[in-house]
């Protein structure tokens, strides 16, 4: 996301603040723009409300701003004013996070992080095992020839990708 520059991102929703933590971690870490939370109230419970007070909620969002990893927080689903007051006086102690320099190396998401660094000299991507990218492909699943597919996909892996 970082090509067209936010000015903030983050996560909202999700399960509660502390399942929440490991993701909004790795971003802070890499985003060099302000980054956001605005977790909820908790695990929803079987009767589709929110169990966390908001001083629990405030205690689980803190940390976020107490370990620097955000500039703004905030609550979703089953936070009232109440949540928010209580947790600003939480953050209110915390400096913002700071934004990290831009390394300008290139980085992609997808199941696991890949960051193209100088040292790599050449990176095979396996395009064509993407129906999207791939009009062969496409028709190969599409045919539901599942082998004829994961030989592409392995020749692929063999050739470097």
């Amino acid at each position: 996301m970082m090509h067209a520059k936010p000015y903030c991102i983050g996560f909202n929703c999700a399960l509660g603040a502390p399942l929440m933590y490991p993701f909004l971690q790795r971003l802070s870490k890499i985003a060099t723009c302000n980054v956001h939370a605005y977790a909820n109230a908790g695990l929803p419970n079987a009767m589709g409300g929110y169990d966390e007070t908001a001083e629990q909620f405030a205690e689980n969002t803190g940390k976020f701003a107490e370990n620097g990893l955000v500039n703004m927080v905030g609550g979703c689903c089953g936070t009232t004013p109440a949540f928010i007051a209580a947790v600003k006086k939480k953050v209110s102690q915390y400096p913002p996070r700071e934004i990290p320099k831009d390394t300008h190396i290139t980085m992609f998401s997808g199941l696991e992080e890949f960051q193209f660094r100088s040292n790599i000299n050449f990176v095979n991507i396996g395009e064509r095992c993407n129906i999207a990218g791939s009009a062969a492909f496409k028709k190969i699943i599409k045919e539901g020839d599942y082998e004829k597919a994961t030989k592409i996909g392995c020749e692929q892996v063999e050739g470097g990708a």
